[in-house]
C-alpha cells in the first residue's frame, strides 16, 4: 500500500492506497512539536504499518516535512516522495512565482488536471484556497481566511464573543451571539464562495466545472447558492497522481 500524506497547518489528512485508487483515509493532528518518534507511534495506533510499502508526501509546514521524513525513513524504512521542485506533476504553473504555490494547491490541481473543461478547485481548510486549472495549467488563484482562523479571531480578539461550534443555525439572521456567530463564519463563508465565483466568471469569461473540498466543505457545500461538486479526498488523489507520475 502507498501511503500519502498532506501535512496542512491543522491536520496531516492521510491515505492508503493500492496504485489505483485511495483504499481509506484518516486525519491525525498537526503538530510542530511532536518528535519522528512520536509521529510514528500515532501513525502506527491509526493504521496497520506492515502494509506500507511507499510512501508521498505533500506539506505546507517546513518543520513537519523534515519530522516526517526523518519517521518515515527510521521506521518504516523508506524515503518519501516529498512534492517540490524538481517533481513531475504534469502541470503548468503561470504564475509570477511558480515555487511560491503550495503544494497543497499543486495537488488539488493534480487530480482535476484530465479534466476537458476548466475547473475552479475550493479547498476550505486553515486558509480558503481558490485554484483555476485550464489546459493542465494553474492560471491563478485566490487565498482568504479559512472558517476556522474567522472563528479563533472572533473569540481571542473580543472580550464578549464565547467560544461556539462550526454549525449551521436554523437562520441567516441570528437571535442571540452564538447563532449570530455561527450564521457568519457558515453563511458568510457561503456568500464569499458564490460572490467569488461570480466575479471569476466575469474575469475568465468562460464555462468552469466547481469542485469543493477541504475539512469543513460538508458544512458549506449545501448553503451555496452556486452548482458545484464536493470531492472530500481531492488532495490525496491528486498526491497520488503525482506519486505515480514519478515512478514512470
Amino acid at each position: 500500500m502507498i501511503l500519502l500524506l498532506d501535512v496542512g497547518n491543522t491536520s496531516v489528512y492521510m491515505g492508503l492506497s493500492d496504485g489505483k485508487e485511495l483504499v481509506e483515509t484518516y486525519r491525525m493532528l498537526t503538530e510542530s512539536v511532536k518528535t519522528p518518534d512520536e509521529y510514528y507511534v500515532t501513525l502506527k495506533s491509526i493504521l496497520d504499518v506492515d502494509l506500507i510499502t511507499d510512501i508521498a508526501l505533500s506539506s505546507v509546514v517546513p518543520r513537519v516535512t523534515e519530522t516526517l521524513r526523518r519517521m518515515c525513513v527510521k521506521y518504516l524504512k523508506k524515503e518519501p516522495l516529498i512534492v517540490g521542485p524538481g517533481i513531475k506533476t504534469g502541470l503548468k504553473i503561470k504564475t509570477d512565482n511558480p515555487r511560491e504555490v503550495g503544494s497543497d494547491l499543486i495537488c488539488d490541481a493534480a487530480a482535476v488536471a484530465d479534466n476537458k473543461k476548466p475547473v475552479l478547485v475550493i479547498d476550505l481548510g486553515t486558509a480558503n484556497k481558490f485554484i483555476y486549472i485550464k489546459d493542465r495549467a494553474i492560471t491563478g488563484a485566490i487565498i482568504s481566511t479559512g472558517i476556522q482562523v474567522s472563528r479563533q479571531a472572533l473569540i481571542g480578539n473580543t472580550a464578549l464573543l464565547p467560544d461556539v461550534d462550526v454549525t449551521v443555525p436554523a437562520k441567516v439572521l441570528g437571535t442571540n451571539t452564538v447563532t449570530c456567530m455561527q450564521s457568519g463564519l457558515t453563511y458568510g463563508t457561503a456568500a464569499m464562495i458564490d460572490g467569488l465565483i461570480e466575479r471569476i466568471q466575469e474575469e475568465v469569461k468562460e464555462e468552469f466545472d466547481i469542485i469543493l473540498t477541504g475539512g469543513l466543505s460538508v458544512i458549506i457545500k449545501d448553503l451555496c447558492k452556486t452548482k458545484l461538486v464536493r470531492d472530500q479526498r481531492l488532495v490525496l488523489k491528486g498526491l497520488l497522481s503525482i506519486y505515480l507520475r514519478n515512478q514512470a
